[in-house]
């Protein structure tokens, strides 16, 4: 293993973290993480976003110290949120996060994905018990040329469509954010960093639109899954691996040298692990076993969608020392196991939190 770093529970013991959209896949998977390292969690969000949910099935409601279920847009109980839970961390992560969904509502996914984080920002910067802040966006704020080489935090940004547009959006407000209000010389000292990461898989992701949660909703009906882009390249890995890059760079933001990293980060596989939509449909398939298939759909009838996108870590692996775990097979093989797991009946709270200790615990693939 080479410079390969894992969080400090010293750090998150005891310590008031807010995560919004936390009754989402990836929040979920954050809570769940928070809870092992011995944080005081408190949520913020609307209902769980699909039936099932991961933060249903893993129970992770009794996990937290508090539970607010409401819209980013009601800016007074936000404003009640952190007055009462008093954060030092926070990591903002509810958005609306499908592409498909940008195109059938413009309107609402851009004031979800820029208001909402600037009523985050706003009101955190009124929080003086607010130390460090994470904003979650996406690896499709770029403008996406679909060249070969991986894309760096100093690229442009851009957006084709609603959804891309909006997190883009999101990333230029929080810049502002950060140069108007955060940090030394400036109305609040807390620091303020921007994370972006790609396709993310694992166990307990129900979103539509979403390939391996199509798959593995497929294979359980015996049914066949048909692709819209079986040759887009994606960056594809598991969720645990940007999770854990977000916690690392929050650890280094609570530092006395936490300046230095506040800044946009990129947390994506390596080369290995991008590969086409059709081959991870494929193994996908393979690893359900039984009479999987897949087939492959004429792309005429649907909406724009980038077809080439990878992101450069060099910044991530250098400063922060951490780099992806868990191989694109592992990954997969971990994802099809715990939805076969909840298949199952097992308690997939500790279901969850063993697959967390085993990643932990797990060297360079």
């Amino acid at each position: 293993m080479e410079n390969l770093v894992m969080m400090n529970p010293s750090y998150w013991q005891g310590r008031s973290v807010l995560v919004t959209g936390h009754t989402g896949f990836k929040g979920g998977w954050l809570t769940l993480w928070l809870h092992r390292l011995g944080a005081k969690i408190h949520g913020y969000s609307l209902d769980p976003p699909t039936t099932p949910s991961l933060f249903e099935v893993a129970n992770i409601a009794p996990l937290l110290d508090s539970h607010t279920l409401a819209d980013l847009a009601n800016l007074a109980q936000l404003q009640a949120t952190f007055r009462e839970t008093q954060p030092e961390v926070v990591f903002h992560l509810a958005a609306q996060p499908l592409v498909r969904e940008g195109y059938r509502d413009p309107l609402g996914t851009l004031a979800s994905n820029v208001m909402g984080t600037a009523h985050v920002l706003e009101v955190a910067r009124m929080t003086a018990s607010v130390h460090a802040i994470v904003i979650i966006t996406t690896d499709k704020v770029y403008e996406n040329r679909e060249w070969e080489h991986p894309y760096r935090e100093i690229d442009p940004l851009g957006g084709h469509d609603p959804y891309s547009a909006s997190k883009a959006a999101a990333e230029i407000v929080t810049a502002s954010y950060r140069a108007s209000y955060f940090g030394q010389g400036t109305d609040h000292s807390a620091q303020l960093a921007t994370v972006r990461a790609g396709n993310v898989i694992g166990g307990g992701d129900w979103a539509a639109d979403r390939l391996v949660p199509d798959c593995l909703r497929a294979f359980a009906e015996d049914d066949t899954v048909r692709l819209r882009f079986p040759r887009a390249m994606r960056p594809w890995q598991h969720v645990l691996e940007p999770l854990a890059g977000y916690l690392l760079l929050a650890e280094q933001l609570l530092s006395t040298d936490g300046k230095r990293f506040a800044k946009a980060w990129n947390f994506g596989p390596d080369t290995r692990s991008d590969v086409t939509v059709g081959e991870v449909a494929e193994a996908t398939a393979r690893y359900w076993g039984k009479d999987a298939s897949v087939e492959y759909m004429p792309l005429s009838d649907h909406p724009h969608e980038a077809r080439l996108l990878r992101l450069d870590s060099t910044q991530a692996r250098c400063e922060l020392g951490w780099q992806p775990r868990w191989s694109l097979q592992h990954a997969l093989e971990q994802t099809v196991a715990w939805h076969r797991t909840w298949l199952q009946g097992a308690d997939m709270a500790a279901y969850s939190l063993e697959q967390i200790r085993a990643y932990e615990e797990h060297g360079q693939p």
